[in-house]
């Protein structure tokens, strides 16, 4: 028998509108991810000019008072820490840890964890470390900026906010700031929710893609690193390959441990650090300062000297370690700020390295490769890692060599640190409220 048709009455019309109408919680849900997006785009590329903008007037002022940071800097960092321990310690470090650990009670951390108050005082003192010269980037800053303002349309809609909707707020966050919508989908996939069981529906990850397009329609169609389009025979990868994946993926976990291990480990230093976080946090601003003059390269996120390693320019072999010294002892001080960026200016360092070992190769291939090894090594987000750096070089050729340089390189980041860096982190923001 045929199946009858649904005579549409009034109350069933009414119950229609009930169900799905502009007064809906699925109607008004959808409002507060779709307008939540847009709000990210925009967001994200404010953000990032300032942040550009600061960075600048730091190296201007380095540039002409070549000395004087040795004074400012560790002065800066002492002030920023204790700012952040008294005003916002929630504000402190990369950000990420925090969506992380917003992930078990999203309303609650709309109060504290990703609040205005909080993201407010996170984006601040992200661009007083700037300032500073500290070697932090802005992108972790911006994931938790993005997770609140999802947060806030969600408020201002009135509806309950998911868990997957501040994962996709945050990787929104990664997706606007490198001007790389895939990377922020897998980001969300493989780091954000930990585990590929998350519901993350059709809709939510269409927001990690509208915050991506909104921010290149303000932006420009811009790649990070530029055009490289670097690539690599695979008769060639057979050797770099694996030297660059255990290399790369040993470095990245050696700094996950040290990072760990000074934020939630046992023994008498970390003890130390903490109960005298203001004078650590000057010990570590002079390392950064003394490395900075010294080289007049390691200050900030490292963008300018990573990207020319790429392109091949001869650089130290020094500038990877130093970089690397720097990044530590700016991630350990406790002050607000991101590590993607200064990890992909140490990964460069690390495939300038590398291109010593390998001289007759394709000086930016093997860079690249470096990058992709010491980044999956730290954030133990290979998939992640290999979109990143070939959505930010234009360098599709490469994706074979790097999803095999990722895998080694996250095996041989586990020898050295078991525990996950963003995830070890987000449990010192367990129960903080």
């Amino acid at each position: 028998m045929p199946r009858a048709i649904k005579r549409w009455t009034p109350a069933r019309f009414r119950a229609l509108l009930r169900a799905q109408g502009p007064t809906s919680i699925r109607f008004r849900r959808r409002i507060a991810i779709l307008t939540g997006a847009i709000a990210v785009g925009i967001v994200a590329v404010l953000f990032a000019e300032i942040a550009d903008w600061v960075g600048g007037i730091f190296n201007g002022y380095a540039d002409t008072w070549h000395w004087l940071p040795l004074l400012t800097t560790p002065l800066g960092f002492m002030v920023l820490v204790w700012l952040t321990r008294r005003y916002a310690p929630l504000a402190r470090g990369s950000g990420i840890p925090q969506v992380i650990a917003a992930r078990d009670d999203p309303d609650a951390a709309t109060s504290d964890l990703i609040s205005v108050k909080t993201v407010t005082a996170k984006s601040a003192l992200t661009l007083g470390a700037i300032m500073c010269g500290a070697s932090v980037g802005r992108e972790g800053p911006t994931v938790q900026l993005a997770a609140s303002v999802m947060g806030i349309a969600h408020r201002i809609m009135r509806v309950p906010l998911r868990s997957s909707v501040v994962i996709a707020g945050g990787a929104a966050g990664v997706a606007a700031a490198f001007n790389t919508p895939l990377a922020g989908v897998l980001f969300a996939i493989e780091e954000l929710s930990a585990a590929y069981e998350q519901r993350v529906t059709l809709l939510v990850l269409s927001s990690i893609v509208i915050a991506g397009m909104v921010a290149q329609s303000l932006s420009g169609d811009y790649v990070y690193f530029g055009a490289i389009g670097a690539h690599m025979p695979i008769a060639t990868a057979l050797f770099v390959v694996p030297v660059a994946g255990i290399a790369g993926g040993a470095f990245g976990g050696f700094f996950s441990r040290i990072v760990l291990a000074l934020a939630s480990g046992r023994h008498w230093l970390t003890d130390w650090s903490k109960a005298n976080a203001v004078l650590f946090a000057g010990i570590c601003g002079v390392v950064v300062a003394a490395l900075g003059v010294a080289s007049g390269l390691t200050w900030g996120t490292g963008y300018g000297a990573a990207r020319a390693m790429i392109i091949g320019t001869d650089a130290p072999l020094w500038f990877g370690p130093a970089k690397f010294a720097s990044t530590v002892a700016t991630a350990v001080a406790g002050l607000p700020g991101g590590i993607f960026a200064p990890s992909l200016a140490v990964g460069a360092g690390v495939g300038n390295m590398l291109h010593a070992v390998f001289p007759g190769e394709p000086a930016g291939a093997v860079v690249i490769l470096g990058m992709v090894a010491y980044f999956a090594g730290v954030v133990r987000a290979p998939l992640t890692a290999v979109i990143i750096l070939s959505e930010t070089t234009a360098s599709r050729g490469l994706l074979l060599p790097m999803f095999a340089t990722a895998f080694i390189a996250d095996w041989a980041s586990q020898g050295v640190c078991r525990e996950k860096l963003y995830h070890g982190l987000s449990k010192t923001f367990a129960g903080v409220r």
